[in-house]
């Protein structure tokens, strides 16, 4: 599978967990390769599709998509890491853990996500000098005067 993009990482734009991962992703990336797209936009959805992933399959995975290959849930989470400076890039040691126990955890804090950390409609804003590696996800609002 080639997407023709660089490595992207599909999230939930309305989830405040997902919204602020991506935050933090950005305050701590050290090299501006990923880019980002909303998982409910059409670009987001398209993406996934050809992928092999329904809307349904997104709901509460992040999809990473780079070099011909889509991972999902812990896999995702572990791969976007190798792109954080230390120390947060050790968090890929999580690999050792089998990956089913790993899933298992991921897919409890993601049932629970809303709950425990809200839902806004559209809570990710990208940072303007950030907007070309945003897609499907609405600019941050222009600062008032």
């Amino acid at each position: 599978m080639t997407t023709g993009l660089p490595p992207t990482l599909v999230f939930d734009t309305d989830c405040v967990l997902c919204a602020g991962s991506v935050r933090f992703v950005l305050a701590h990336e050290r090299d501006d390769r990923l880019h980002f797209m909303g998982a409910w936009s059409v670009e987001g959805l398209a993406l996934a599709a050809r992928c092999g992933f329904t809307a349904e399959d997104l709901n509460g995975t992040f999809l990473l998509v780079y070099d011909g290959r889509a991972l999902t849930r812990s896999d995702a989470a572990l791969a976007v890491a190798r792109h954080l400076r230390a120390p947060w890039r050790w968090f890929r040691l999580f690999r050792m853990v089998p990956k089913p126990l790993r899933d298992r955890l991921y897919s409890l804090v993601a049932r629970y996500r809303y709950r425990l950390f809200g839902r806004r409609e559209d809570c990710a804003r990208v940072p303007p000098e950030q907007r070309h590696r945003f897609h499907g996800v609405r600019p941050a609002d222009p600062p008032h005067p």
